[in-house]
């Protein structure tokens, strides 16, 4: 076994190790997604030896955390109830994204849509400028 002289290896802090290891996972392409979106979701399920994409549209909630550990709860109403989930962004799982309406929303976290039930619980519409 050789003897290594810690004086001649360069420091690498935490942090810096930490952004590799994250930068290796984070998806690169993935589209700017906000709070109030309706947004359609491909997850990749696993059944016995297939596998295929299960796709679950909703609007997105909240957004937690950041980076790697980036999740958003998505909520939709299927059959007069309401379903809520959250996804890992970031996740081997996570398949795909795909923004089917934004909507203008001012605050960051939309959990009073819960309650809400019917006409109320539409949001205004957001247009992109080009």
């Amino acid at each position: 076994m050789e003897n290594i002289n810690l004086r001649q290896v360069p420091y690498i802090s935490n942090e810096k190790i930490l952004s590799f290891i994250e930068g290796v996972h984070i998806k690169k392409n993935m589209s700017k997604i906000f709070v109030g979106d309706v947004v359609k979701i491909g997850v990749l399920i696993k059944e016995g030896n297939k596998e295929r994409i299960q796709y679950y549209q909703g609007i997105i909630l909240g957004k937690n955390n950041s980076g790697i550990n980036l999740t958003i709860s998505v909520r939709k109403v299927f059959q007069g109830i309401g379903v809520e989930r959250k996804f890992l962004i970031h996740s081997p799982k996570f398949e795909s994204i795909e923004i089917i309406k934004s909507s203008r929303v001012r605050r960051s976290k939309l959990y009073y849509l819960r309650s809400i039930v019917g006409k109320g619980s539409r949001l205004k519409q957001r247009f992109s400028k080009k």
